[in-house]
């Protein structure tokens, strides 16, 4: 394998930057390739860092600067993602609280981002080299999983994303079979995402971005491309659709 790689997305998260030590850790001859809003890596274990403000043009244009690299990508892995925001805006507990704006902010981070960088990045990952690709889903994105109902613009924006991959996977099957693709449910990990939430999660189910990051790694590590893409857990245990 020629100029092997590993692409990280969301760079600056807590899990990413856990993710990126544990990937050099176990790949030390691999180039990490990592993604962010930050002007400089987040972690130095980067070995080369690009800039994005996450606009389709500048997702785009990272995409192609990437391709220029030549590089074998073994995996993708996208950590982009929003549950709350900087206006003090939280998940709905009833309808009165569903706002267009925070809805759409959701959907954009959660479903749409993840999807133009599988677009950006494809003509530099499809070929003979297998290359995983995985996203940040949520066990609430599950449809027939939700007997709680609330966080309608959350749900939503994951469960949406879950069908873009479902759909992505059909048609790579067709055009790009050695790319294998997953959504991850990461569980509560202890990030400024889920620190709102935290308060009623036993200790023993709110995990380290260090344990996120080994149980990812592991689960991308032993997967394949298979035609199908798989909505896993941090355990690897399959999460109804």
């Amino acid at each position: 394998m020629t100029n092997p790689a590993i692409i990280v997305i969301g760079a600056s998260s807590a899990i990413a930057r856990a993710f990126v030590k544990t990937q050099v850790e176990q790949n030390s001859d691999v180039r990490v390739i990592t993604v962010s809003r930050q002007a400089k890596a987040a972690s130095k274990a980067s070995a080369l860092h690009f800039q994005c403000d996450y606009s389709e043009a500048q997702i785009q244009k990272v995409g192609r600067q990437i391709f220029e690299l030549d590089c074998t990508v073994k995996s993708v892995t996208i950590f982009n993602g929003l549950l709350h925001d900087e206006f003090d805006k939280f998940p709905e507990k009833k309808l009165e609280d569903v706002d267009l704006g925070y809805s759409m902010a959701l959907f954009n981070i959660n479903t749409m981002i993840p999807m133009l960088w599988l677009q950006a990045l494809l003509p530099t990952i499809k070929g003979k080299q297998s290359c995983v690709v995985t996203a940040l889903s949520a066990r609430v994105g599950s449809i027939s999983d939700n007997r709680m109902g609330g966080w309608y613009s959350y749900r939503s924006s994951k469960a949406a994303l879950n069908m873009m991959f479902k759909s992505a996977a059909v048609e790579l099957a067709r055009r790009a079979k050695n790319i294998k693709l997953i959504l991850f449910h990461p569980g509560t990990t202890d990030t400024p995402l889920s620190k709102p939430f935290q308060a009623n999660v036993p200790d023993e189910k709110l995990f380290t971005p260090e344990f996120v990051a080994d149980q990812l790694s592991s689960i991308i590590a032993k997967s394949h491309p298979d035609g199908t893409v798989s909505y896993v857990d941090w355990q690897n245990k399959s999460i109804e659709w």
